[in-house]
């Protein structure tokens, strides 16, 4: 049984600290100010602790107040879209996707207009994490997407999404200072990017040069890895498909193209329980982004 106060009294109390008047709460909820006030009055004996500073003519929330409200604010949103999802047309389906947040930033979310043009009846919720998904324990998730590697289990089949080139990228900048590419691979600092599957003391080692011993800025997130290359901090090795916006764009350059050994890998696989792999919504979306992740990135 979980130890939560009536919904009545926090449905109350998020309008009135909302809004910040218990008039314009009762308004809104079909109310009596003097019914909004009873019900705070009981929230805030359920608390044992006052959640408004009343002054004349209006209300304050405490601190404990607000950061109350926050929290059923992102609570309340995710119980309205959960109820907006039963009720939407027969023909519609809801697809949970769940993938890394790299890829949903750099690659799945700038794509999703596309994709919701081309299948209007299709809703997609996306949900990233950086972990690769269980699906057989996750049943709220309908595909999932990983990053390096995908989870082996049975009666979940898994398709690779493409081979991806791993290259050096760099700004612009950097290059024109030290156009020559041993050069700047030797004096330049090298970003770390945590989870990339092509380390900087392969790529050294399969072009046979030295690697530099210095401290490397690192970080968790390729997304982040590259916005550090956009700034200027160094050069990061990692996914054009990832840096295909900064690269189409100029803010970064790949360093020795057609003189440096190029890598591809692997790097993003598909998820989607058998049994389910059929359903109209998950093929739909299994072929779209296939089509679109085919080849090279």
């Amino acid at each position: 049984m979980r130890k939560l106060p009536n919904f009545v009294l926090l449905r109350a109390f998020e309008a009135a600290a909302r809004l910040q008047s218990f008039a314009l709460a009762a308004r809104e909820l079909c109310l009596t100010p003097s019914a909004i006030s009873h019900q705070i009055k009981e929230l805030e004996e359920y608390f044992g602790r006052p959640l408004f500073i009343r002054r004349n003519r209006r209300i304050e929330p405490t601190p404990e107040a607000l950061r109350l409200l926050d929290s059923l604010s992102r609570v309340f949103d995710a119980i309205e879209s959960a109820c907006a999802e039963v009720t939407l047309a027969a023909q519609a389906q809801v697809l949970a996707v769940y993938c890394p947040p790299s890829f949903a930033v750099k690659w799945l979310a700038p794509r999703l207009a596309d994709f919701a043009r081309h299948h209007p009846d299709i809703t997609l919720r996306l949900t990233t994490g950086p972990e690769p998904l269980d699906l057989t324990r996750a049943r709220e998730m309908d595909v999932a997407i990983s990053y390096g590697s995908a989870l082996e289990r049975p009666g979940v089949e898994t398709l690779p999404l493409g081979h991806e080139p791993l290259v050096p990228m760099c700004a612009p900048a950097l290059l024109e200072q030290t156009p020559d590419a041993d050069r700047l691979m030797q004096q330049t600092t090298l970003i770390e990017s945590q989870l990339s599957r092509l380390t900087w003391r392969d790529w050294f080692e399969a072009n046979g040069m030295p690697m530099p011993v210095r401290p490397r800025p690192s970080f968790d997130r390729a997304a982040l890895a590259i916005s550090a290359a956009v700034d200027g901090m160094g050069i990061v090795l990692e996914s054009t498909r990832l840096a295909e916006r900064e690269l189409a764009r100029g803010e970064l350059v790949e360093v020795g193209r057609g003189h440096f050994v190029r890598f591809e890998r692997e790097t993003h696989f598909l998820s989607w329980r058998a049994n389910e792999g059929k359903r109209a919504g998950l093929a739909t979306f299994r072929q779209w982004i296939v089509g679109h992740t085919s080849g090279c990135a």
